[in-house]
């Protein structure tokens, strides 16, 4: 019988990456002051060696458990999806586990019984992701002065750290952008208007349409589905709307609303330009391929733990709320105005 293999020390790490041991202990606790390209070395022989630190045996100590909790609501969609895997892969190469809870819906009852098992673990820091506007999500703030905590992709609140990418600033990029182009009539298909990000594109499409002195009375609602963007152009040409360009709340919503255009014999773009949200990976590809609001989730999640494991190792950090812009990438969906 094969003697089992004896598990990998911090002396092997140091052995194995060529550093000091002294080096690899503060990889191994997240300290800063070791060089990327060392910390990148260290963590790679980590890797290989298989190695575990006891963390039981540290947390007694330190009362840490380089754990991470992540409270997630509509994980499902793609945005909050793409949060969720950023932050988790950018955790885990700071060296912290990740815990993570879905929330199916935003009851009392599911928040509270999230609440309740984070209170059960040692756990170092929370974020939580909560698209949707509800009163329930205030409940969480009872973790804000208890436990290191910031929250993504919702309204800033007093008191509680954030980090979220402009909205507002993403619509007025594609709405000017068609108005450059020379359009007037522009259509729009927004997200669910309880969710965050939908209500503060919504409000920005109507205000830059208003600072142009430009009608805003074409808009259907949509739910982020290929589905309800095909829905949502018919209901607009059922209902006589006559537009040149289209504004769709996510890409998914403008694939549907392309298929729709496409079925009513109008051309895109030379009879109507669209634009999306969120340059998902597949929207290079749509035909035309899609011009959109590209959206840096993966700098989003390198912020997000950054600002985690600072409030985490420094509790007297000022609370404060980062914001992060989106850029628009032009594709062939959008043209001239004829």
């Amino acid at each position: 019988m094969k003697p089992p293999q004896k598990a990998a020390t911090l002396h092997d790490v140091a052995t194995h990456s060529g550093v000091s041991y002294q080096t690899v202990s503060r990889v191994v606790n997240n300290h800063p002051s070791v060089a990327e390209a060392t910390r990148n070395r260290v963590l790679r022989s980590i890797e290989a060696l298989k190695y575990r630190p006891n963390r039981a045996a540290r947390s007694l100590v330190t009362n840490r458990s380089d754990t991470l909790a992540i409270m997630s609501f509509g994980s499902t969609f793609y945005g909050p999806a793409q949060m969720l895997a950023n932050i988790t892969q950018y955790a885990r190469s700071k060296g912290y586990r990740v815990s993570p809870t879905a929330i199916e819906q935003l009851t009392h009852d599911d928040v509270r019984a999230a609440l309740d098992d984070l209170h059960e673990h040692l756990i170092d820091g929370v974020i939580l992701i909560a698209p949707v506007v509800s009163d329930v999500m205030s409940e969480v703030n009872e973790l804000a002065g208890r436990i290191p905590y910031i929250q993504i992709d919702t309204a800033p609140r007093p008191g509680v750290a954030s980090i979220g990418i402009e909205q507002v600033y993403g619509t007025q990029l594609a709405v000017n952008h068609l108005i450059d182009l020379g359009h007037r009539r522009i259509a729009e298909i927004s997200g669910p208007l309880n969710w965050y990000d939908a209500i503060m594109r919504h409000r920005s499409w109507v205000s830059t349409m208003d600072r142009h002195t430009l009608r805003h009375d074409m808009t259907v609602e949509g739910n982020w589905t290929a589905e309800s963007g095909y829905n949502g152009v018919l209901s607009l040409l059922n209902d006589g709307a006559e537009f040149t360009a289209l504004v769709a709340g996510n890409d998914q919503m403008a694939l549907g609303a392309i298929a729709a255009l496409h079925e009513h014999g109008l051309n895109v773009p030379d009879d109507v330009s669209v634009v999306g949200f969120d340059d998902i990976p597949e929207s290079a590809y749509f035909l035309p391929a899609l011009t959109t609001v590209h959206q840096d989730f993966k700098l989003l999640g390198e912020q997000s733990i950054e600002l985690l494991i600072s409030l985490i190792r420094n509790p007297e950090m000022p609370i404060h709320q980062r914001v992060l812009y989106p850029d628009l990438i032009v594709r062939g969906s959008t043209a001239p105005a004829r």
